[in-house]
């Protein structure tokens, strides 16, 4: 096996980087994952993640947790509404396709990887700073002053990766949209009427060129994004403060001020707000590398308006953990150059279009049009 003997590094502690290493440990592969949370318990801010039949759910039955994926994940219905706050359609998916695209909240994904994991497998509080290549190996320098070293690294640590600058100069560029993402801890009393419209599902709202989309997530909790069109100076000099959530209520209130009174209702209950300025790394210009790559974000960051990233990311892990354990290849470097050569493809594919769909949701089409785009 190419990994006998040898030492793998995992950068970030997210969805792809831990179900690589699952996939690794399944061959008795030596993994650890390098995380900068703190520990396990470090609570992960965000919406909850539908993982796809036909991309996510095929790794995790690789790694053996699709039945258990399901204990933690739930089918979702989905409502659209316009501005005004009436319901323009609702769906929920039949019985035969209850699982094709089930909603699974970040914590309980996680929690599902690290109780299938060999103990101490995350090194937690480990923040990269820097890695330098030595002969065949990488020496690895963390924040918290430790070192270790590896023979392969593989960059899983989000769209920001220092690791992607060993691979490539290409830096994420801004797209146009921003995202204000809100969190509301208990809207049944904070935001009785919104919480009455959105159910206990997910609901969308299209109009004025804005995108507004909401989860419910295990235990009742809402996330919420308010999507629009700036310049990247606006990120720069808009000078909102978002540890003011009142200020940042005026804003989406002046922001969407045609909007029906119950999406105010919900801003003026939300608990905590975070700005997301959306970005994608082109695949592109990546130099001669050995004995590392790059999987997930840190490959191929994309906004979520086609809600395919994560999946993209997972199918990576999967594609990458094979080829390096299933006999088939030379060496480390033609395994993980077959892997980038197939993910350069269903990538680009991905973030074409999530592109195309960034572009129609803050367009002038209503919603009808857009679904209508999809098929």
């Amino acid at each position: 096996m190419l990994l006998e003997n040898k030492k793998v590094a995992v950068i970030g502690g997210g969805p792809v980087g831990l179900i690589f290493a699952k996939l690794l440990q399944q061959a008795n592969v030596n993994v650890n994952v390098y995380e900068w949370d703190k520990d396990e318990f470090f609570r992960i801010k965000g919406g909850t993640l539908d993982i796809h039949n036909d991309y996510g759910q095929i790794a995790l039955e690789k790694a053996g947790l699709l039945s258990e994926f399901y204990k933690y994940s739930r089918p979702t219905g989905e409502r659209a509404t316009d501005i005004n706050g009436n319901i323009l359609n609702e769906t929920f998916p039949d019985k035969e396709h209850l699982y094709d695209r089930p909603e699974i909240d970040r914590n309980d994904l996680r929690k599902m990887f690290l109780e299938n994991l060999k103990p101490n497998t995350v090194v937690w509080d480990s923040k990269l700073v820097s890695l330098e290549q030595q002969n065949e190996n990488f020496l690895l320098h963390f924040e918290n002053g430790k070192t270790e070293i590896a023979d392969l690294v593989v960059g899983a640590n989000g769209g920001m990766s220092n690791v992607r600058q060993h691979v490539t100069d290409t830096i994420p560029q801004y797209t146009g949209t921003i995202i204000i993402q809100g969190e509301v801890l208990n809207p049944n009393e904070t935001c009785p009427n919104f919480k009455k419209m959105c159910g206990e599902g997910n609901l969308g709202a299209i109009g004025e060129q804005k995108f507004f989309f909401s989860q419910t997530k295990s235990k009742g909790a809402l996330n919420y994004y308010v999507s629009f069109r700036q310049s990247e100076i606006w990120i720069k000099e808009n000078g909102l403060d978002f540890k003011n959530n009142k200020e940042i209520v005026e804003f989406l209130n002046k922001l969407l001020s045609n909007w029906n009174e119950v999406y105010h209702e919900l801003f003026s209950a939300t608990d905590e707000f975070t700005l997301l300025p959306m970005r994608k790394l082109p695949l592109e210009n990546w130099r001669l590398h050995k004995n590392i790559t790059l999987i997930g974000d840190a490959a191929h960051v994309m906004p979520p308006f086609s809600g395919i990233g994560v999946n993209i990311g997972l199918l990576d892990a999967l594609y990458l953990a094979d080829n390096l354990t299933n006999g088939q290849f030379s060496d480390i470097d033609t395994a993980i150059s077959n892997y980038e050569e197939k993910m350069f493809e269903y990538a680009t594919k991905a973030q074409q279009d999530t592109t195309e769909a960034e572009e129609s949701i803050h367009s002038d089409k209503d919603f009808d049009e857009i679904v209508k785009d999809k098929r």
